[in-house]
């Protein structure tokens, strides 16, 4: 009989692939209270006390239906959070109340000993540094495409011009809009006559791109590696769903070695990463996302990663 300790779950309120992991922790008969900080409130408390007891801290989380003593919390699946933007308030009010939910209830979270995180939101943000990335995938072995990263127009251009063609990437995703209208930062085809003195606002990512016949999403979860090669023609993959195909591979074991190390000099659980398949079936490194989206490849393949994310937050895999 499975333990009955509780796995927080937190993620905003539409999130399809946390609920196909609670879907897969109730089959396992694990306490799931799912939460968003965003809901702090009237819809989520939290309360820890240090100082007053035998043990260093105690506390709970509480939603409207359920109650999680944070010592014995199990595991923690931090998926899709959002924090609480009190729009309600004053711009200085708001910063302030902002900045004490994030340390107050992240750090009532960060002071628990011993649930495995999925990931540990500090060791995510150590992790998603592109530049970081692309040093430590060359160190690790893995081929990484010409890459520049500058605010120099002048070297931009050099960097381009040396290059049959060269993509522009975000160095971070954010939300952004123009015109009201969401905008998406897709990888886009960049040329010199393209850049101006503009680029010295901010960094910029540019990149060689690699001759590929393919795309991979590579999802560990644990030690369990699963590989999906997409076809479909697009320099940008995630532009168009409806043109991808799929298959599942294996990697070679030199790759998937330094993935799983990959992961491990950042200390996360799972991580999603993309490599990019040339002509020559060569694979090239291009980034990881430590919490990237998968839940769309499951019915696609038939790879339980789902049920292979419940099992890791519920103590059955390491």
């Amino acid at each position: 009989m499975t333990e009955k300790r509780p796995v927080l779950v937190a993620t905003e309120a539409d999130d399809i692939t946390a609920d196909m992991v609670i879907t897969e922790l109730n089959r396992l008969d694990v306490p799931v209270v799912r939460f968003n900080p965003a809901d702090i409130g009237t819809d989520l408390t939290v309360s820890a006390r240090f100082g007053t007891c035998p043990a260093p801290m105690v506390g709970h989380v509480r939603t409207p239906s359920r109650t999680a003593d944070l010592a014995d919390v199990r595991a923690v699946y931090w998926r899709r959070p959002t924090w609480p933007t009190f729009s309600d308030l004053s711009q200085d009010d708001a910063q302030f109340a902002i900045a004490q939910v994030r340390y107050g209830l992240g750090g009532s979270l960060y002071a628990m000993e011993g649930p495995v995180w999925v990931n540990h939101p500090l060791r995510v943000a150590a992790a998603d540094y592109k530049p970081a990335q692309l040093a430590l995938a060359q160190r690790l072995g893995l081929t990484v495409p010409p890459t520049l990263v500058t605010n120099d127009p002048a070297e931009a251009c050099e960097f381009t011009s040396s290059h049959d063609r060269v993509i522009y990437k975000t160095l971070r995703w954010t939300p952004y809009q123009r015109d009201g209208v969401p905008v998406t930062g897709w990888a886009d085809l960049v040329t010199a006559e393209d850049i101006n003195e503009s680029l010295r606002v901010a960094p910029h990512l540019f990149q060689a791109v690699v001759d590929k016949v393919a795309d991979l999403r590579v999802l560990i979860v644990g030690r369990q590696v699963f590989a999906v090669r997409i076809t479909s023609g697009l320099l940008d993959w995630r532009k168009d769903y409806s043109a991808l195909s799929y298959d599942v591979i294996d990697l070679p074991r030199t790759v998937e070695k330094a993935l799983l190390t990959y992961l491990d000099h950042y200390g996360l659980r799972s991580g999603s990463f993309d490599l990019a398949e040339d002509q020559k079936g060569d694979l090239w490194w291009l980034e990881l996302n430590p919490n990237g989206q998968w839940g769309w490849l499951e019915p696609h393949t038939g790879l339980q990663m789902a049920a292979t994310f419940a099992a890791l937050l519920a103590g059955e895999i390491a």
